[in-house]
């Protein structure tokens, strides 16, 4: 029995919002991470076992010459052709969530966060965690991050958050929230406070996972 399964957490928030920030601070009190940005990355790097079935859909063109994935012709590809985009998802998400599946049989921590970009949008994954948590911030905030993280001009930020569900949206669909808005000790005073109730509703689904053996 994987104990850590038995509490599952979903983080998730707009590019910008800082999710990895507050992932590692969980990670660094004790939880597992699974990534499913990192697996995608994973899979779609030189050798990663997406590569063969990118090529057959899309075209040697899109394969950079170390073997991976062109993400940038990539995503010039799929922006705003959803016809596209449900081909590359075709491929990826299977995998994805195959290996998300992986990791989490394999995860040892005091509970698992599965950190999901896109988890609203999904669909899928609210049904699949025990709750969600939402880092949040002005979306002006967000726009200077990913400007300067990125190089990006305000316009195309703008584009990805369109894409994207609306910040009020993905805060309907929180249990939890983390404001992102201050400094760093004020973010790890939130997650400190967020581990500890996490913990004790570990111990209680542990508990009554027990039971149900």
């Amino acid at each position: 029995m994987n104990e850590a399964a038995a509490f599952t957490l979903g983080l998730t928030g707009g590019i910008g919002s800082g999710k990895t920030t507050v992932a590692n601070l969980f990670a660094d009190l004790g939880a597992s991470l699974v990534d499913t940005d990192l697996l995608a990355h994973q899979l779609t790097s030189p050798s990663g076992i997406a590569i063969p079935d990118i090529i057959r859909q899309f075209g040697q063109d899109f394969i950079q010459q170390d073997g991976a994935m062109d993400r940038a012709k990539m995503r010039e590809q799929v922006f705003g052709h959803p016809e596209e985009k449900a081909r590359l998802e075709a491929i990826l998400h299977p995998l994805i969530r195959s290996e998300t599946e992986k990791a989490a049989r394999a995860a040892t921590g005091s509970y698992i966060i599965f950190v999901v970009p896109l988890l609203v949008e999904s669909g899928s994954w609210k049904s699949r965690v025990s709750r969600v948590l939402v880092v949040d911030c002005p979306e002006q905030t967000q726009i200077q991050r990913v400007m300067s993280r990125n190089g990006l001009s305000e316009q195309q930020v703008r584009a990805i958050m369109a894409a994207q569900v609306s910040r009020e949206t993905r805060l309907q669909a929180a249990d939890d929230v983390i404001a992102n808005e201050g400094d760093i000790s004020q973010i790890s005073a939130q997650v400190r406070d967020l581990h500890a109730k996490y913990l004790k509703l570990a111990e209680s689904a542990k508990t009554n996972l027990i039971q149900r053996l």
